[in-house]
């Protein structure tokens, strides 16, 4: 069996309806790959706190948890693991990101996210987002 990977991700919308989306760095796993920014959510904390802290560490850009909606997720496996990936959308936060892992980020409508390659646990939260913008 393989071990249970708790990942939360979020989906930046900017007030033109377009989603925030990074590319992994390289060195990383799947890099190359585009993503909703997030990461691992650690021992200690909620899916909400690491989304929060990881908006901070990869983007510089301050959530609060009441701006946090949780949208769906995605459950996949990768073989030695397996993801449980919640997203959350965010439509309000202060400053602008700034990559600061040497990490890429576009701003995408939702429609055209599918242009994008995404690790397989990403892509079933596509469709959710183009139903919502």
């Amino acid at each position: 069996m393989s071990r249970l990977l708790l990942v939360a991700a979020c989906a930046l919308v900017d007030p033109d309806k377009r989603v925030l989306i990074a590319q992994r760095p390289e060195g990383k796993s799947m890099a190359g790959l585009w993503e909703f920014p997030g990461g691992k959510v650690e021992p200690h904390e909620t899916p909400e706190e690491a989304v929060i802290r990881e908006l901070r560490e990869e983007l510089s850009v301050k959530v609060t948890e009441a701006c946090l909606a949780p949208l769906t997720f995605a459950s996949h496996n990768y073989g030695e693991f397996h993801i449980l990936l919640p997203l959350f959308i965010c439509r309000r936060w202060e400053g602008w990101p700034q990559p600061q892992e040497a990490q890429q980020i576009k701003w995408v409508r939702a429609n055209r996210l599918r242009q994008f390659p995404m690790p397989a646990a990403d892509e079933p939260l596509i469709s959710h987002l183009t139903d919502l913008l």
